[in-house]
């Protein structure tokens, strides 16, 4: 089977991935803000000469989506999605519930990035940093674990204090996704 031309090739790094080839980083990015260009904090347009790093979730995605190889040295074996997954879940055990919200939210058409400064998973855009701000935060919590009191006063508290509609994604056992929001509102 030939390897498609377009298809970005990436060094696992870690818990990352680097897509040395700055014309295959500008493409990925351009097509949805995958990646952040190294040493470009806040990137004002989709063109840069650095090499673009990749989260794992996002390494993921585009492996299944078909845009993405990843290599893992030192002998370069090609990493499968099921390889991917293997490894953030190391990082983390519900990396498996987190890519599957991730996957779906982009998906149907939105750019989903970190939500670290809000505290949670995901910030989503309708169009992108830097073009709109985040209409919506996503923490995704496994149905194994339930939804606790605490985390739908967290959610109230986040979703009005930064005006963003607060959603959580509970992953049932079956993959199914269940989204709950929380939206802010003045009294």
């Amino acid at each position: 089977m030939s390897e498609p031309v377009d298809m970005a090739s990436a060094e696992l790094i870690g818990d990352r991935a680097i897509v040395w080839d700055s014309n295959h980083g500008m493409v990925l990015y351009a097509q949805g803000y995958f990646g952040q260009p190294v040493g470009i904090r806040k990137p004002k347009s989709p063109v840069f000469d650095k090499p673009l790093e990749l989260s794992l979730i996002e390494c993921a995605y585009l492996t299944d989506t078909g845009r993405l190889q990843v290599n893992n040295p030192p002998n370069s074996h090609v990493l499968a999605l099921e390889e991917i997954l293997a490894l953030g879940e190391k990082q983390s055990p519900d990396f498996r519930d987190r890519y599957l919200v991730y996957s779906q939210v982009r998906q149907l058409g939105y750019i989903i990035r970190p939500g670290l400064k809000f505290g949670t998973d995901f910030a989503v855009y309708e169009h992108g940093p830097g073009k709109d701000h985040a209409p919506f935060l996503i923490h995704v919590i496994p149905q194994r674990k339930g939804v606790v009191p605490l985390d739908i006063v967290r959610a109230g508290r986040l979703a009005t204090s930064v005006r963003k509609k607060f959603i959580i994604a509970t992953v049932k056992e079956n993959g199914e996704i269940a989204y709950y929001s929380f939206v802010w509102h003045r009294p």
